[in-house]
């Protein structure tokens, strides 16, 4: 036997004849879970992609320069998602445990934690943005119009951006104690009051005047704001499991701002880790040579976030699940849960990057571009229909298992490694010898390939299930609330 076979043994990479069936999960309630938690948020998720593309095709009409400023004006609100983002993961793989248990009071004070970081984060950037507005989109691009457009489109919708972060922390609040549908509610309400207010302003439609990329921007801060009034609405006066109160949020507890510290930091460093990631893939791709390549990257990111709608559901509904599970202290079952979601995302994966190489030029062809940027964006999407199988299995394995396990800082520490060790040092090297556009792109995106072999050695370990919760429900009169 070879040392490679030994080494796939060892880690349960290998299979044998009818070992496939042995790796599902027999347990229906697995399936009907999955299902349940992963629609509302895959739904979700395409209603808020409708409302991003909405806004690209829309501004699209108006040509490459508006779809660009769009484009590069959007980075901030990237790096507000991704933060935001790494508060809504704390809180709801530390909240998803507690509900294992079905200790409700923890989960609210988490949430009110997680709540106020957010917020100030949130302010923070808009201030920022409001201030510096053109200083912040050079710091994509040199190209003065793209920056005059982006500054403008920026300068206003930066406003949306507390509104946002409060609205992503109480969805995730949410999704914690399985209610996963508000989300969807909520989203669609943003898509049609985007959506109409868009038609209004950026073309002059239903008596408003024609505004171009700032109706853009008005329409989108309009949108956050009632959404943000139709959430609130929902968890003080509708929810029926947390109860939340206006006063509960204003609470504090010190044990639970040190956990939420400790097994948080490493989520949202992680994620800055992804922002600063993302950043440099506008950055890199912003001074690439080629005509049209910022709208070409604009409607290739589209594509690729239009691929991730389902796959992100599906692992957002493992990771609830996975808290979930070992909160309650059953690690065979996870185990079994564990080998079933492999499968799983390997195959979504392979029908997802056949979706998106099949479907790129109907896609391309919505946008009213240059022949050049659509040419681009083609090659773009091509090298998106490879990663994205990787993407499909290392996202579920990686958030959806280990980091909703309770490893948290094994995903920070991978990221961190690849981001600056492989990604972003091979893009400025393929940069600086004179390739092409899609092989820088290709060196930005090569992660998600890699990291899917880390992913099957930690996964099949199973040394990633940790409890976060505490054995008893913490001291609220201790500690100050």
């Amino acid at each position: 036997m070879s040392v490679i076979t030994v080494w796939l043994d060892k880690y349960g990479l290998t299979l044998k004849a009818g070992d496939l069936k042995m790796l599902l999960t027999k347990d229906k309630g697995f399936y009907r879970s999955l299902v349940l938690l992963a629609l509302p948020i895959a739904l979700q998720n395409l209603v808020t992609f409708s409302v991003g593309m909405a806004d690209n095709v829309m501004v699209g009409a108006l040509g490459d320069v508006a779809i660009s400023g769009l484009y590069m004006g959007n980075q901030i609100q990237t790096l507000l998602q991704v933060f935001s983002g790494g508060i809504e993961g704390a809180i709801l793989i530390l909240a998803a445990q507690y509900w294992g248990k079905r200790d409700t009071e923890s989960i609210r004070r988490i949430s009110a934690i997680g709540i106020r970081f957010s917020l100030s984060f949130g302010l923070v950037v808009t201030s920022v943005c409001a201030i510096f507005p053109a200083w912040v989109i050079s710091l994509f691009t040199s190209d003065a119009e793209i920056i005059a457009c982006g500054a403008e489109y920026l300068g206003i919708v930066c406003f949306s951006y507390v509104f946002f972060c409060l609205t992503q922390a109480l969805i995730a609040s949410m999704r914690s104690v399985e209610t996963a549908g508000i989300g969807l509610w909520v989203s669609l309400l943003s898509l049609l009051v985007n959506v109409v207010l868009n038609y209004a302003l950026i073309f002059g439609k239903l008596g408003a005047p024609a505004l171009g990329v700032k109706g853009a921007a008005i329409a989108t801060l309009i949108a956050r704001v009632c959404e943000t009034a139709f959430i609130v609405t929902y968890v003080l006066f509708v929810d029926k499991k947390l109860r939340f109160s206006f006063v509960g949020l204003l609470r504090n507890d010190r044990q639970l701002l040190r956990d939420f510290i400790r097994y948080g930091a490493p989520i949202i460093a992680g994620q800055l880790v992804w922002a600063t990631n993302m950043m440099a893939n506008s950055a890199i791709m912003g001074r690439q040579s080629e005509e049209g390549i910022v709208a070409a990257l604009s409607i290739a990111n589209t594509m690729g976030n239009l691929a991730y709608v389902v796959m992100n559901g599906m692992s957002g509904a493992v990771g609830i699940i996975t808290g979930k599970t070992v909160g309650a202290g059953q690690e065979s079952r996870m185990r079994e849960y564990a080998r079933t979601v492999q499968v799983l995302f390997l195959c979504l994966g392979a029908v997802t990057g056949g979706a998106v190489f099949l479907l790129k030029r109907p896609f391309t062809a919505l946008y009213n571009v240059s022949p050049a940027a659509v040419s681009e964006a083609a090659k773009l999407i091509n090298v998106l229909s490879v990663t994205s199988v990787g993407t499909c299995y290392q996202a579920a394995c990686l958030f959806g298992l280990v980091k909703s396990g309770g490893d948290i800082s094994f995903v920070f520490k991978n990221d961190f490694i690849f981001v600056f060790f492989v990604v972003i040092p091979s893009a400025i090297a393929a940069t600086a010898l004179g390739f092409p556009a899609w092989v820088v792109f290709a060196c930005l995106k090569c992660d998600q390939i890699f990291k899917c072999f880390v992913a099957a050695v930690k996964i099949n370990s199973f040394n990633w299930m940790k409890n976060l919760t505490r054995s008893g429900k913490t001291d609220g009169g201790e500690n100050g609330v």
